[in-house]
């Protein structure tokens, strides 16, 4: 799942470059800046936390 997470993050980062080489309006840009940014968050909150939470120290 570790690895998952890592993927969809690199996804998301790089779904934000490639919104650099567009030459439309600002508007579009920005929304897939957003939308990268919430893939990679969801990629390291959604994915990367809960495989390490469910391994947690605490939990042992």
């Amino acid at each position: 799942m570790t690895l998952l997470g890592i993927v969809i993050t690199v996804l998301g980062f790089v779904l934000s470059l490639l919104s650099l080489t567009l030459a439309s309006s600002t508007g579009a840009r920005m929304a897939l800046v957003i939308a990268g940014l919430a893939i990679s968050l969801t990629g390291i909150i959604g994915v990367i936390n809960r495989s390490f939470v469910k391994d947690a120290i605490w939990k042992r």
